[in-house]
């Protein structure tokens, strides 16, 4: 248990912040969800579509730190190399 006033301070500072990690990193979760149904479904422009709006949410959540940046980057990368073989 925090014993002093700024202990206690971070304490109620790290609650709040790990509810709005928590909703951000969720929201990430369903956007990536949304692009994997689509590769999954073998829908290309579908999924093209996904990924446009996936991608914002992914760097979004990079740069306020709840995924590292270059894991941000790997999945998106990743994401476009699927749905690349979707082409062929």
């Amino acid at each position: 248990m925090a014993n002093t006033k700024s202990a206690k301070k971070a304490t109620r500072k790290i609650v709040r912040r790990t509810e709005v990690n928590k909703a951000r990193r969720s929201r990430m979760r369903s956007y990536l969800r949304m692009v994997e149904d689509a590769i999954s479904g073998g829908d290309r422009a579908k999924a093209l579509s996904a990924l446009k709006t996936a991608e914002p949410e992914l760097m979004r959540a990079a740069q306020r730190g709840v995924i590292h940046r270059k894991t941000a980057s790997r999945k998106v990368s990743r994401l476009t190399q699927q749905i690349g073989k979707l082409g062929q």
